[in-house]
């Protein structure tokens, strides 16, 4: 089985990729989606979203990185898809899942679903310009609206050659809220013989074997369930014992000196009371902290908290 760790706007940067491909057996990691509207975008801009790059695709801990592209002009998603694996992205990645109504109102992402014929030409596009030996996968959802389009979509990309194809099991209209309609998945693995990745209310190992089993995937894909428990990966993949609230205390710290030794420093108070929100689904004590925390403005006064937090659970072991 694959294990890869979903492309999160805003959530899973590479500071998160580091300290989450360091402690899980992560078999690839994408990255937050690069805008492509009516160019080729300059180096900068992907040396900044994926530093990676500068490590042939690997996160420190040795995992790939794929970049993750959005957009509806086939012609400049193909250059852009081009220009990444050349930088040393680990194959390319399309965004047809995102449901940020600002993305959705610009054509891009989860929009696309409606018009199964641009999905087509963008991803074959993409295939034609990459090297054969790079892959070019896609991410959609069930459809936009509803999903009277689910298998519509995933036929258009398997026949515009792609490589693989994730599948976040719900519409845009569903959001985030549960269930996540596996059974589509399943329908959609039976009808396309390339490999399909399962994705979508995966918290915990039981919800992975669940979800397996439904689908029949040998690939699955975490993204919310990962933030929410940071081992998540390892107890599925390994049956590792999931993290206690002091292992998270912890990387939380180490999470914090990345942030604030980083050129994102001002959004520190802004990410660490995000990715709060998450771990209160799995940590009790994690809500406690966050009403503390959520006062705070300032990152010092945020800083001091969670050291408090981690003297005082460290004096009571």
């Amino acid at each position: 089985m694959r294990i890869i760790l979903a492309p999160m706007e805003g959530v899973v940067d590479d500071h998160m990729r580091d300290l989450l491909s360091a402690i899980n057996p992560y078999d690839l990691v994408v990255t937050e989606f690069v805008r492509v509207v009516n160019q080729v975008l300059p180096e900068k801009v992907y040396y900044k979203l994926c530093p990676e790059l500068h490590n042939n695709g690997l996160t420190p801990s040795g995992t790939p990185v794929r970049v993750q592209l959005l957009g509806q002009h086939a012609d400049w998603m193909a250059e852009n898809a081009y220009k990444a694996v050349e930088l040393g992205s680990h194959g390319v990645d399309a965004n047809f899942g995102c449901p940020a109504k600002m993305v959705n109102k610009s054509n891009g992402g989860a929009v696309l679903l409606q018009y199964p014929e641009t999905i087509y030409d963008i991803v074959k596009a993409m295939r034609e310009a990459v090297p054969s030996e790079q892959p070019v996968t896609a991410k959609i959802r069930l459809g936009f609206e509803d999903k009277s389009k689910f298998m519509e979509n995933a036929l258009a990309i398997y026949e515009a050659g792609a490589t693989e194809l994730a599948v976040h099991a719900r519409s845009k209209v569903d959001g985030y809220k549960p269930p996540a309609y596996w059974e589509y998945i399943t329908e959609i693995r039976k009808a396309i013989p390339i490999p399909v990745i399962a994705n979508g209310e995966i918290w915990n190992v039981d919800d992975a074997k669940r979800c397996m089993d439904v689908t029949q995937c040998s690939d699955i894909m975490v993204g919310r369930g990962a933030i929410s428990l940071p081992n998540l990966a390892d107890t599925i993949k390994n049956g590792a014992e999931p993290f206690s609230w002091q292992q998270t205390l912890q990387l939380l710290l180490q999470y914090t000196q990345r942030e604030l030794n980083g050129k994102k420093a001002t959004y520190y108070p802004a990410r660490i009371k995000q990715w709060f929100r998450y771990l209160n689904r799995q940590y009790p004590q994690a809500e406690a902290l966050f009403r503390q925390l959520r006062v705070h403005k300032t990152t010092d006064a945020i800083v001091t908290e969670l050291e408090k937090a981690n003297q005082d659970l460290a004096s009571r072991h």
